[in-house]
């Protein structure tokens, strides 16, 4: 008998979502292969590689910066046609049980990587606290996201402006480098992200629903316990 499968995500934000992939992931291609030879974590290999690619460094920066605004774009036309969706995913993303929420993230790194058996061993027990629509993980790297793209909206915006009529040299450093500062959080978040959505077995469900739309509803009772006692009399 197949399972009873559970609505979590709409088209909105399945479309959303993989956009989003999509152009972070280009835009840390072409973000990478602009910063200096002697600075670039990868290497002066890379940005070398990027350039030659691209036909030249001026063309690589076009393709970054207009990607960019592009992408700025789509993202805040969505967020105001769909206002209600949006403030609600802040809510959530932004409300965090200390206790529950710590408990969760201490635990659950533990199990994924050494296993139940240390955490007996370290005197915890092997439950872990229930979440809601998102977990303490999903949280966290919610929060990065918003707090960091507008952060990378705004400062890319000003630089982009800097190249035509905005000519003021401290305001373009400072943007800058809270550019790449904030660039690199995102990155970092974006790894563990993937890792846990795509890599993990325990969260394959979770990362099919970005796909269908649903998840199994023994997936949602025991990952999302509170979301699902919340909806479960409406599905």
């Amino acid at each position: 008998m197949q399972e009873k499968m559970i609505p979590r995500h709409d088209k909105g934000g399945i479309f959303i979502h993989w956009f989003n992939a999509v152009c972070w992931i280009t835009l840390t291609l072409t973000g990478l292969g602009l910063i200096n030879e002697h600075w670039n974590p990868l290497g002066g290999w890379y940005p070398a590689m990027m350039r030659t690619i691209f036909g030249s460094p001026e063309m690589l920066l076009n393709v970054h910066m207009y990607l960019g605004l592009f992408w700025a774009i789509v993202v805040i036309i969505y967020v105001l046609g769909r206002i209600t969706e949006s403030l609600a995913f802040a809510k959530e993303s932004f409300s965090i049980s200390p206790s529950r929420d710590m408990t969760w993230m201490v635990k659950k790194n533990i199990q994924m990587t050494m296993g139940e058996k240390m955490l007996k061993k370290l005197g915890m027990t092997t439950d872990i606290p229930p979440q809601g629509f998102y977990n303490a993980g999903q949280k966290l790297f919610a929060q990065v996201t918003i707090i960091a793209g507008a952060v990378m909206i705004v400062t890319g915006v000003i630089m982009f402006l800097s190249t035509m009529i905005l000519n003021n040299p401290n305001i373009v450093a400072w943007s800058r480098t809270l550019h790449y500062l904030f660039a690199t959080l995102a990155l970092a978040g974006l790894i563990v992200h993937i890792y846990m959505a795509a890599i993990s077995r325990e969260e394959r469900p979770a990362f099919k629903s970005m796909f269908t739309g649903e998840v199994p509803e023994s997936y949602a009772k025991h990952h999302h316990e509170l979301w699902y006692n919340k909806i479960k009399d409406k599905v």
